[in-house]
């Protein structure tokens, strides 16, 4: 198992609980972006940087991921795309996509974007706040636990 992470838009406050846990249960982790991210120095942490456009980085992660990877992303179209290939997906506010709930909430997404397109509808997601991160923390945790203590 390793972790994957749309890296363009990982919020800081999620950074150091992620990189703690990387360090704490030896999971490898890399990170795919088109801009320099900064990560303390591991031989867990990799980082991929792809060129500039739409969908470059998303693509990477789907060629990457494996069954029973962790792909953290807020692009829900990506959570989709990598659940399909038997992957879970997280989002930095601590929703943990399944095969169950991803394709609804693609179908919601999709949905908001075009009553936004036709004016029904402005703004977008409320602000990132600590209760995201707590949300995340709870989150990413319970799928450690899981998954992790799983394959020993």
């Amino acid at each position: 198992m390793q972790i994957l992470v749309d890296a363009d838009a990982f919020p800081k406050d999620i950074q150091e609980i992620v990189f703690r846990a990387v360090e704490r249960v030896r999971i490898p982790m890399i990170l795919v972006s088109n801009k320099r991210v900064k990560h303390p120095h591991s031989e867990l942490i990799s980082r991929i940087m792809v060129g500039e456009g739409p969908d470059v980085a998303d693509d990477k992660i789907v060629e990457l991921v494996q069954d029973g990877d962790l792909v953290i992303t807020a692009d829900i179209p990506l959570a989709s795309r990598v659940i399909d290939k038997g992957a879970f997906a997280i989002d930095p506010r601590g929703e943990l996509y399944t095969k169950s709930n991803v394709k609804h909430r693609l179908a919601m997404r999709d949905l908001m974007k075009e009553l936004r397109q036709e004016g029904e509808i402005t703004g977008g997601p409320s602000a990132f706040s600590r209760r995201n991160v707590q949300s995340f923390a709870n989150e990413f945790d319970k799928f450690l636990t899981k998954h992790i203590f799983k394959r020993v």
